[in-house]
């Protein structure tokens, strides 16, 4: 069975401003048009795209079992670069020939960056 994970949807308070948020600090282009009530993300590298859906009133935000990890070569020199565009990640952790760190959105869902794509020895590795 051919079912690749084609999209992301991410539930936002404001949309605009998550937008800006996925674009500036992981480099997805869009033009920001609200088209179906979704902004619709790209990145030029490929990859799953991502959607940007006005959140219900009654989401809670930071609870929901969902966690965007993205492939970075140099976790420490990325996440050292987003500290200065205001993108704060924790500690970087070192496990089984890759690592990691943690940070949240502007909504307070979890995100991550993660070299486990780049190890020799991953799936489809290099």
């Amino acid at each position: 069975m051919d079912s690749p994970l084609g999209t992301d949807i991410i539930y936002a308070r404001d949309m605009q401003k998550a937008t800006a948020f996925y674009a500036r600090h992981f480099g997805f282009l869009t033009n920001g048009e609200v088209i179906e009530g979704l902004i619709e993300l790209k990145h030029p590298g490929g990859g799953a795209g991502m959607l940007i859906h006005q959140a219900a009133k009654s989401v809670k935000f930071g609870q929901v079992g969902v966690k965007l990890s993205f492939h970075v070569k140099d976790v420490a020199a990325f996440a050292a670069q987003a500290k200065l565009r205001g993108l704060l990640f924790g500690a970087v952790h070192e496990a089984n020939g890759y690592a990691f760190a943690n940070a949240k959105d502007l909504d307070k869902n979890s995100i991550s960056i993660s070299s486990r794509a780049h190890r020799t020895n991953a799936i489809g590795g290099n």
